[in-house]
């Protein structure tokens, strides 16, 4: 009976872990509702990682284009064309706070920086842009992942057969920048991913046509290191590359209107990740 007894207690003790147990919060790295980042989003950890932006105004150059996508909907982005023509092609894919006007200047560091190269800022939101991490949490979860794929295959089919296509993307875009990558086929040349939550399917890594560079914090409690680690076992199982610059630093700190900004972390991080787009796109 006793013996009985001690093996029901341990049943019950893992099934109803005690009060204060059940009330510590962890962060999940796994998880599968509308995309592959809403569980996340909708955790109150992973949302206080994130600092609300400091307010900008965009004054430069760009406009608004849009372009039908394949659920019968339509898309837009934020486009700087070449000063020539050209197929060389740069999607950026936006933080989760939306195609705001920090992606704006970013794209246009990009394109004035790159030169003889389009960039194209895609509007995974569909016009909606947070200021509070809440509204940030509610955008990603609200955001499916079919919507996602249309958005960017609508991109795709709007530059053209043609086009020799790079993505460069943070936090969430950083997501989307590989998820860009596996199912742009040979198009793509090149992905850049800045703290964003990997592709455990190895199966769908193997389709990729290109390396990666990935650029992470090792402060980073929402896409931690262990995780990093995991994409590069799973990268190098799929017969595929991935480059990791680990930055001792937090989540979202190449960021500029984040308080937590690292600015030497994020000029090193950009001069890498320009390099790396110059070689793909050249």
């Amino acid at each position: 009976m006793r013996t009985i007894f001690i093996l029901v207690s341990i049943f019950l003790f893992k099934m109803f872990p005690p009060e204060t147990e059940q009330k510590q919060s962890t962060i999940p790295v796994c998880y599968t509702p509308a995309n592959d980042m809403s569980a996340l989003a909708a955790n109150t950890d992973f949302q206080m990682l994130h600092e609300a932006p400091v307010p900008f105004h965009y004054q430069g150059a760009g406009e608004t284009v849009t372009f039908p996508t394949s659920d019968g909907k339509t898309g837009s982005g934020f486009l700087l064309k070449s000063a020539k023509k050209s197929d060389k092609w740069l999607f950026v894919y936006q933080e989760w706070w939306g195609l705001n006007d920090h992606i704006k200047q970013e794209a246009a560091k990009l394109h004035k920086d790159l030169a003889d190269v389009n960039v194209l800022a895609l509007d995974m939101y569909d016009g909606k842009v947070a200021t509070t991490r809440e509204e940030a949490g509610k955008l990603v979860q609200g955001a499916s992942a079919e919507r996602l794929a249309a958005i960017t295959k609508g991109g795709v089919q709007y530059v053209g057969s043609n086009a020799k296509i790079a993505s460069i993307g943070w936090c969430f875009g950083g997501m989307l920048s590989l998820q860009n990558a596996i199912a742009g086929g040979k198009q793509v040349v090149g992905c850049v991913m800045y703290y964003g939550r990997p592709e455990g399917d190895v199966e769908k890594l193997k389709t990729l046509n290109t390396d990666v560079l990935g650029i992470f914090g090792s402060q980073d409690q929402g896409i931690p290191p262990a995780t990093v680690a995991k994409f590069q076992e799973d990268m190098k199982a799929a017969g595929k590359t991935v480059t990791v610059k680990m930055y001792d630093a937090v989540h979202g700190f190449a960021n500029p209107s984040n308080p937590k900004h690292d600015a030497a972390a994020t000029a090193d991080a950009y001069k890498l990740s320009l390099d790396y787009l110059k070689k793909k796109l050249g």
